[in-house]
């Protein structure tokens, strides 16, 4: 059984960075790919990146590239969310979900929540002016 435990959030102030981790194990497939979220109060839940296994190709949407930076560690089979200049718009629930279907793609695609097979508990981003 696939599984993902996200850490690494918590309080920092605005200008300030955090790096979040996503701990995956159980894949069976060669493929997959892992994708951060995040959903503020009242907000829908929206995608921000994804880096694919195979090849690690990332994908970052328009309004977050530059600021933010994925990447994956194979021997700790973790991938993490660097996120600089903060402010307290990016106060959210930040969640790594996994699609591990077959021939998924890192790509604009996967931003959309509801395609991903797995998701983790989320952990919680608060940034205070």
């Amino acid at each position: 059984e696939v599984q993902l435990v996200e850490s690494g959030g918590g309080l920092v102030q605005a200008g300030g960075s955090l790096r979040l981790s996503c701990a995956a194990s159980g894949f069976t497939r060669p493929d997959y790919v892992i994708v951060w979220f995040r959903q503020a109060p009242g907000k829908e839940r929206e995608g921000l990146s994804c880096i694919r296994h195979s090849d690690s190709s990332t994908y970052y949407v328009d309004s977050e590239k530059g600021r933010l930076t994925i990447s994956r560690d194979n021997t700790e089979n973790t991938v993490y969310l660097q996120m600089n200049s903060l402010t307290p718009e990016d106060t959210a629930v930040y969640y790594c979900a996994a699609d591990v279907n077959w021939g998924t793609t890192c790509d604009a695609g996967a931003m959309a929540p509801g395609i991903q097979d797995y998701w983790g508990q989320g952990t919680q981003v608060t940034v205070s002016s």
